[in-house]
């Protein structure tokens, strides 16, 4: 039996005003237009995210995970089934040989930095083809005594993008003959170009194979995983990395890495991580492995739930007069998104009103800092369950120019929808922006 009830449920017509936040009702109603603009774009996302729901699934099913894959070892680590089977998870689900997924990666840097050092030997060339490597890449490839890729004889040159962002395929193709690897940065860094979809990436792909098909081709793949249908493996990539606190931990793992690609490559890779000889073979996973299994399963929402955020942000921006880069109707392949602000002033007033907006440390007031790594100070916003972890709702911009805030995360998209409204309530309270009327 149907039972109809036509009177009205008290503050459920409140829902939609954000009842619990004091926003002015001009934001309020800024919001609505900006949901309004995101229809769209939000349809695909849910569409992207029951795909790749699917694909782990499958990857889940294929390789007969069980509970005992979820307990973990101590000591040496050697026969830790359920660490061998992760490996397996990941690689069905990335589209490689095998992968090599570790708690004990430190973050992102140290993966790809593990990646670099376990397959380049002294006199080799490493080519970035998209220009200079974000900040703390830097340090890694060409650091004075300090252990770097320089300090061990490796060579370094780079192709710089073109003035749109775009690859420059033909300067690829020239300068890639005698490099040993090729390196591609997916994500912007702290710059305004384009991020690179997979498409894309496989025309570069094909660009170096066509002068040097020896040559390795790798992929930092931080912030890009699941975003597509297909990850860089699928078009020609040779090695892909990434961090567990972005994407695929599904802001559940705690901390770690992966590498995945080609079974020879991931194997010199877990050389570097452990042991010449050992390799995977060892490492204990300790109590980790169980928020490994969790994160990978709800990363594609927690994924979805990012873009969403993203989205919603780039359509608020750009209705508060701001440039947003991308814009909220234009594909995504990663979920960064990058707004430019216009100054010192709006950037540490958008960053402490995200701060304010988290469920975590939102007492906390978030200052400018020199933050090791980085040539200029750097403020950033995440009062995140895992420290650092950039699929949690968080901002942060170096203080130069084009003085932009790069944003990414959100765990889920109501409580990160709020973290945008408080950032620009913060920034209009302080006077620095406007609402047309």
């Amino acid at each position: 039996m149907c039972i109809q009830y036509s009177g009205s449920i008290p503050g459920l017509e409140r829902i939609d005003k954000m009842a619990f936040f004091n926003f002015s009702p001009e934001l309020v109603e800024l919001s609505e237009k900006a949901m309004q603009l995101c229809a769209p774009q939000f349809a695909e996302l849910d569409r992207m995210a029951e795909y790749n729901g699917q694909r782990v699934l499958k990857a889940f099913i294929d390789n007969k995970i069980s509970d005992i894959h979820m307990k973990g070892t101590n000591g040496y680590g050697y026969g830790d089934d359920g660490r061998d089977k992760l490996d397996a998870v990941f690689a069905q689900i990335l589209g490689a040989e095998d992968a090599l997924v570790r708690h004990n990666f430190v973050n992102g840097t140290h993966t790809l930095t593990t990646a670099l050092f376990g397959i380049l030997r002294p006199g080799d060339l490493l080519l970035s083809v998209t220009g200079e490597p974000y900040d703390t890449m830097q340090g890694v490839i060409s650091g004075e005594g300090t252990g770097s890729l320089k300090d061990f004889g490796v060579k370094f040159a780079k192709v710089d993008l073109l003035p749109d962002g775009t690859p420059d395929l033909e300067g690829i193709r020239k300068a890639a003959g005698d490099c040993r690897m090729a390196y591609i940065q997916r994500s912007r860094g702290y710059s305004l170009r384009p991020s690179l979809t997979v498409d894309v990436i496989g025309e570069i792909c094909a660009a170096v194979r066509s002068v040097n098909p020896d040559c390795v081709i790798f992929v930092d793949n931080c912030y890009g995983e699941l975003v597509e249908e297909r990850e860089p493996l699928a078009v020609g990539a040779d090695l892909i990395a990434g961090s567990l606190i972005k994407n695929l931990g599904g802001g559940i793992a705690e901390t770690g890495g992966y590498i995945a690609g080609k079974a020879d490559l991931v194997e010199q890779c877990a050389f570097r991580l452990t042991t010449p000889g050992t390799g995977k073979e060892v490492g204990a996973s300790l109590n980790q492995l169980r928020g490994l299994y969790l994160g990978i399963f709800h990363a594609p929402e927690a994924v979805c739930a990012a873009l969403k955020t993203a989205t919603f942000a780039a359509a608020l921006a750009e209705l508060l007069g701001f440039e947003a880069f991308p814009k909220y109707n234009e594909k995504r392949t990663d979920i960064i998104e990058a707004l430019k602000l216009g100054g010192e002033k709006q950037l540490i007033a958008f960053c402490q009103g995200i701060q304010a907006g988290s469920p975590v440390d939102s007492f906390a007031s978030p200052e400018p800092w020199d933050m090791p790594g980085y040539d200029s100070q750097v403020i950033m916003a995440a009062g995140a369950f895992t420290m650092g972890a950039s699929i949690e709702l968080s901002a942060d911009a170096p203080l130069r120019e084009p003085f932009a805030v790069w944003l990414q995360g959100g765990l889920t998209f109501p409580t990160a929808k709020v973290g945008i409204l408080t950032a620009a309530q913060h920034m209009l309270d302080k006077g620095l922006c406007t609402i047309s009327k």
